[in-house]
């Protein structure tokens, strides 16, 4: 069999940067231009003996991986995860018309007189709106759900619904704040994904261990911050036809073109390295070099449902216009869960505030939005779970916040801090439990108070790590930053 030859005179008086970009995959803006970006500040900014621990956990895992499906805009508790009976019974009345203004336990005194007249944003939100679906018991944990959850709700006694999650960001920088744990206007803090990424090693050498599907919003953009952009999330499009922005071969360069100069490069590389062994950031750079050119067929392969059965692809939706988008993002994630890769976050309705964010119309808001995401994730769900992969598997369901009990305008809900839901499932999460509650009205979070890096928490301890003993000598983080394991549920 012949031996490929490079054209060498497309090549020709270009520097090595210049021979990369053009000849082994023009991966600008994803692996191979990230470690580009370190080149000149690798060796100031992150010093070897800073570089990513030995890849294995801290204590004994429970799970190995993480699905973290993000609802952006702020989806309401109450039509959702936490039902308020007494919403819709005390409907139009002013919240200090209630009973529930004059509770005799001090603390809910406190709240309520104080505070629960506001929102989030010191606007005056105080008539509470009735609920805007009605609710049911699922499962044999009888759990309450509304009714635009059937599909999450069939799965209930394999998910541990938190009630009583609390923020301090009144506004979708909330977002960011869910992510990394603190304000947007903090500074760049990496991410809870970025912080796995650094932790722990590869299960699949052939595929990024962290990936985001969909849309991303321009204030979480980033991960890895201060732990470098080799920790960024590796951007893909469920398009097996064109997943990776930039992932195709420049200037009609065959596979085996490919692979000779990708050689050639480690090569030379590799020559370097050993003029320069301390050079962290260059033996980054090679493995972000070689993952790339192996990513060029590993991703569109995970991305190919045509092996997938009817039946299957039919439950995550794909049959139907209003599943199918999420209902591919959902088995795209079981399938690279499936291959090894750790932490997949999939975000829903990114740009400007987020599709969940319902100031109207938020009937109508919410059901088309359950509709596009109830079944694909209760497909994935059942799907983990009939093949084993639930139980090393972390998924979580979260929103930035939640939304208001009483009315903005005629028919939509305001931004909530103060008491909202969410929900994880895998990796060790007892199922069939709802933990944490608020107050009859879903105002404030009462009992067992979860500020939102406790969800970090959970599942960094799910993960055998410890978050301390990943910090940075000089980046100390606040004992808030940390979080505490929500150990209720495990």
């Amino acid at each position: 069999m012949p031996v490929p030859r490079i054209n060498t005179q497309r090549f020709l008086k270009q520097n090595r940067r210049t021979f990369v970009n053009s000849s082994c995959l023009g991966f600008t803006g994803l692996v191979a231009a990230a470690m580009m970006a370190q080149d000149d500040r690798a060796a100031a900014d992150h010093p070897l003996e800073w570089q990513a621990p030995d890849g294995l956990p801290h204590r004994a895992p429970k799970a190995k991986s993480v699905v973290w499906l993000f609802m952006n805009g702020g989806v309401s508790q109450a039509e959702s995860f936490d039902p308020k009976p007494m919403l819709t019974q005390y409907a139009g009345k002013s919240i200090n018309e209630t009973p529930f203004a004059d509770v005799q336990n001090p603390e809910k005194l406190k709240l309520a007189r104080v505070t629960v007249v506001n929102d989030a944003n010191g606007q005056q939100r105080n008539k509470l709106y009735p609920l805007q679906v009605s609710f049911r018991k699922y499962g044999q944990s009888g759990i309450e759900l509304s009714d635009w959850v059937p599909h999450v709700g069939n799965c209930i006694d394999d998910v541990a619904v938190i009630r009583s999650m609390y923020t301090t960001d009144d506004n979708h920088g909330a977002q960011t704040q869910f992510h990394s744990g603190r304000h947007m206007l903090d500074g760049e803090f990496p991410t809870l994904g970025a912080w796995v990424h650094y932790g722990l090693g590869t299960l699949n050498d052939n595929l990024p261990q962290f990936i985001s599907l969909g849309q991303r919003e321009y204030w979480n953009a980033k991960d890895g911050h201060y732990l470098g952009p080799a920790h960024d999330a590796v951007p893909i499009q469920v398009d097996p036809s064109n997943p990776l922005d930039y992932g195709k071969s420049a200037a009609g360069l065959t596979h085996a073109e490919q692979k000779l100069a990708f050689d050639l490069v480690g090569r030379l590389n590799r020559l370097k390295g050993e003029q320069y062994p301390n050079d962290a950031s260059l033996a980054a750079r090679i493995k972000a070099y070689e993952l790339a050119f192996r990513m060029q067929s590993s991703v569109p392969e995970t991305l190919d449902f045509s092996s997938e059965t009817q039946a299957t692809q039919d439950s995550y939706g794909l049959n139907n216009p209003e599943t199918r988008e999420f209902g591919m993002q959902m088995l795209a994630t079981r399938r690279f869960i499936e291959r090894g890769v750790r932490f997949i976050q999939v975000q829903h309705g990114a740009g400007g505030a987020g599709v969940w964010d319902a100031h109207s119309a938020l009937k109508s808001n919410h059901e088309k939005n359950f509709k596009a995401v109830d079944q694909p994730v209760a497909a994935l769900l059942k799907d983990l779970k009939q093949r084993g992969l639930l139980d090393s598997t972390i998924v979580v369901f979260a929103s930035e916040f939640g939304r208001t009990p009483g009315t903005q305008g005629a028919d939509g809900r305001d931004h909530h801090i103060y008491g909202f839901s969410v929900w994880m499932a895998g990796g060790g999460i007892k199922g069939g439990i709802a933990h944490g509650v608020t107050d009859e009205i879903g105002f404030h979070a009462v009992e067992d108070r979860h500020y939102v890096t406790d969800v970090h928490a959970t599942i960094l301890h799910q993960l055998g790590l410890d978050s301390r003993r990943l910090e940075l000598p000089d980046r100390k983080r606040l004992d808030i930053d940390h979080g505490q394991p929500i150990l209720a549920i495990v």
